[in-house]
């Protein structure tokens, strides 16, 4: 049996899952927790990945192996393969004024055509810019800028600091894939080259950026083993291969935050700055559309009536679409897709005869599911067509969001296994890595709910939400 490691290094924790070639299935696992907080010591990063492949049974035996992480946080290393301070992670807000400079700089059109991306705080070059400003002395140590799984796969074929790694900071052997570096913010995923020049704006002056792997391209080996080192990818891209997305599918992930992705055939521009241009894993593109709200509203609505999830769904679906007329809006948090970021949450439209239990939990449901609905459209308003929607995340597997799920959204609803999709298609890339041919490994689709749009839902959503912007 020869067997492929995929790695998922999220905000959160280190997954290592290890797969048999020829089927796909999982043979074993291992995963080690990452510490708190929007500024990390990468070194952090390092130990979670060997703990969790010592919990998952080592590489000895392992064909290749191949990186997914968080997207956009911020590796700055100095000539000696140091770290020159914590990483600042996708959900460090601190740079949002760079981003407002940069695009002050620039314009917002120039960007867009230039990177596909309008900066936002999350992104690598806004926290560039903060580090220029806020930190000129460690701005000026920074000798190479890298992403969380690009410096994972480094250190993985032997290269980082000196006291700690066997092959020294040779930071040349940076590489990277077109799928992380393309939320970058200085990178063209039409021309496939660095734009120095927003770089330079960025940090301040030029540094070492990672070369760019093609799908499938090995970056090397595992240090000391004839383990193969695949190109890497950023966590949305890295589960759209393990989700065996292709053209034509839209991607609705419900996390703790919510995303919206679609892989297309052409790039995507929008100055607007609601979609990212960014680029898929596998040679294609991959539109998408980021929401801070998503299974935290029914975290929310399952504390205030005293109910677990399963019991929130089941009241849910002893209420009709539309929820009676009660429309939430879930900015609980602010809110990113619209850029609403001092926002609340409103739940409207309540009467003494619709205020009920049922309804309240059908509304909870019903508005997660509309915010990624707007995303979704904000998509396919370019002319991207979606022949189905694959729903994954926690709450997905909930059947009262699966049915509504097949209301809200006006393409089929499909509802894979759960499963950890980033490591599953980092193992994709692996593989790919390995035999120069990406592997078809089945899904399991778990529910399809028969499509029932319901356009009321929308409709009264729309509305709701347009208060917002008015």
């Amino acid at each position: 049996m020869t067997l492929v490691a995929g790695v998922d290094s999220s905000t959160q924790s280190c997954k290592v899952v290890i797969r048999d070639l020829e089927s796909g299935d999982v043979v074993r696992q291992g995963r080690a927790s990452h510490p708190e907080g929007t500024s990390v010591d990468p070194a952090s990063w390092w130990e979670a990945l060997r703990s969790a492949l010592e919990e998952a049974g080592g590489l000895a035996d392992v064909a290749a192996i191949s990186v997914g992480g968080q997207q956009h946080g911020m590796v700055a290393l100095s000539e000696d393969g140091e770290v020159v301070r914590d990483a600042l992670l996708w959900n460090d807000t601190r740079s949002a004024g760079a981003a407002a400079d940069l695009i002050a700089e620039f314009g917002a059109d120039a960007l867009a055509e230039r990177t596909g991306l309008v900066p936002v705080a999350s992104f690598t070059s806004t926290k560039l810019r903060w580090l220029r400003d806020a930190e000129p002395e460690n701005a000026a140590r920074v000798a190479a800028v890298a992403l969380p799984h690009d410096w994972l796969t480094w250190r993985l074929r032997g290269y980082g600091p000196v006291a700690s790694s066997p092959l020294g900071p040779v930071l040349s052997e940076l590489t990277t894939d077109r799928s992380d570096v393309s939320g970058t913010g200085y990178w063209n995923p039409a021309t496939g080259e660095y734009d120095r020049d927003l770089l330079v704006a960025a940090l301040g002056h030029d540094a070492v950026v990672p070369r760019v792997l093609g799908p499938g391209e090995p970056a090397g080996t595992v240090h000391g083993l004839d383990c193969v080192v695949g190109p890497g990818a950023g966590d949305n891209a890295a589960a759209g291969l393990g989700l065996g997305a292709t053209v034509g599918d839209v991607v609705v992930s419900l996390g703790t935050s919510g995303t919206v992705f679609a892989v297309t055939e052409q790039g995507f521009r929008d100055a607007t700055g609601i979609v990212a241009g960014f680029a898929s894993a596998s040679g294609e593109h991959l539109p998408l559309v980021c929401t801070l709200n998503a299974s935290r509203v029914l975290d929310a609505f399952a504390r205030v009536l005293g109910v677990g999830y399963d019991e929130l769904g089941a009241l849910a679906m002893e209420a009709e679409p539309g929820a009676g007329g009660l429309t939430l809006v879930p900015y609980f948090e602010g809110e990113r897709t619209p850029n609403l970021p001092d926002a609340t949450a409103t739940l409207s439209g309540m009467t003494l005869a619709n205020t009920t239990r049922s309804n309240m939990a059908r509304a909870a449901i019903e508005g997660m599911l509309a915010a990624q609905a707007v995303g979704m459209d904000a998509i396919l308003s370019a002319g991207v067509v979606a022949k189905r929607a694959l729903l994954v995340g926690g709450s997905a597997q909930n059947p009262a969001v699966q049915a509504i799920a097949a209301q809200v959204f006006d393409v089929p609803v499909e509802v894979p296994e759960p499963g950890e999709y980033v490591a599953a298609g980092a193992a994709v890339q692996a593989a790919w890595a390995l035999t120069g041919s990406r592997p078809a490994w089945p899904l399991a689709v778990v529910a399809a709910p028969a499509q029932d749009t319901r356009p009321e839902i929308m409709e009264a959503y729309s509305a709701a939400a347009g208060a917002y912007l008015s």
